[in-house]
């Protein structure tokens, strides 16, 4: 059985993506510094802050796919605690279920699946998905 929670609302998951997790939440957190201290470098920003600079283009389609039936199997689920913007939920039957909404496309989840087959991941349609801007 294949899952991938569609749209809610337009948003999916209430709130900040990823709000409060580990490493780069609160200032000075993370960022592209360059070694010059120049243009490559970002300001102080809070986490929170700069997830607000970030646009989700919710296509129709999930671009990531979760075969539960696969995840059922699987004895970490690291998938769970390793996507940064918190998007995959254990199921009570142990399956997982995943919300593609706010995903970052960072490939976090596929490269850290240990399970062939649990999860099918694919670039979002054109003009669709997660669209970073500094500014």
């Amino acid at each position: 059985m294949t899952t991938s929670a569609g749209p809610v609302g337009g948003s999916g998951r209430g709130g900040t993506a990823g709000a409060g997790r580990g490493a780069g939440a609160g200032k000075g957190g993370g960022g592209a510094e360059g070694a010059e201290g120049g243009s490559g470098r970002w300001a102080d920003v809070s986490f929170e802050d700069r997830m607000a600079s970030v646009d989700f283009r919710v296509g129709e389609r999930a671009h990531i796919t979760v075969d539960s039936d696969v995840c059922r199997s699987c004895t970490t689920q690291a998938c769970v605690t390793a996507c940064p913007a918190n998007l995959f939920t254990p199921t009570s039957d142990g399956g997982i279920l995943f919300n593609y909404e706010q995903c970052f496309e960072c490939g976090t989840c596929y490269m850290i699946c240990n399970s062939d087959g649990a999860i099918a991941w694919t670039y979002p349609d054109g003009g669709h998905g997660v669209v970073l801007r500094r500014g």
